[in-house]
C-alpha cells in the first residue's frame, strides 16, 4: 500500500519519491551485511536507523526539487560509509550520530526561513 502511495507522490520530471518509504529502516530478516547485523542486535543503533530514516524522508519532502539529488546523493555515500564500518558498534554510532546531524541541520534551516 505504501509503495502504490508513494508512486503516486513521484514528481513526473526528476522521478524522486516524495515519501519515506524508499528509505525504511533495515529489515532485519533481511540484514545481510556484518554492519546491517550489528545494527538489528543493538537496540540504540535501531533507534539511530529508524530516527535517521525518519529524518531523510522529512528532509526529502521539504526541500525544493533541486535540493532532492544532492540529499539522495549524499545518502547514498552515508550508506556506503556505513557499510565501511563493518561490525564495529562504536563507528556505526559516530556514522549515525553525523548523518542525523546533517539530516537535522537541513530540516533547521528550512524551519528558520519558512515559508509561513
Amino acid at each position: 500500500m505504501t509503495r502504490m502511495l508513494c508512486a503516486a507522490l513521484v514528481v513526473p520530471a526528476l522521478a524522486v519519491p516524495a515519501c519515506a518509504a524508499d528509505y525504511a529502516p533495515i529489515d532485519c530478516a533481511k540484514a545481510s551485511s556484518a554492519a546491517e547485523t550489528v545494527i538489528c542486535g543493538n537496540y540504540a543503533l535501531g533507534q539511530a536507523e529508524a530516527r535517521m530514516a525518519t529524518l531523510y524522508g522529512i528532509a526529502m519532502s521539504l526541500v525544493a526539487m533541486g535540493q532532492r539529488g544532492a540529499i539522495g546523493d549524499a545518502q547514498r555515500q552515508w550508506l556506503k560509509s556505513r557499510k565501511a564500518c563493518g561490525a564495529d558498534a562504536a563507528c556505526l554510532k559516530r556514522a549515525y550520530a553525523a548523518r542525523i546531524g546533517q539530516l537535522t541541520a537541513v530540516i533547521d534551516r528550512i524551519a528558520a526561513n519558512g515559508p509561513y
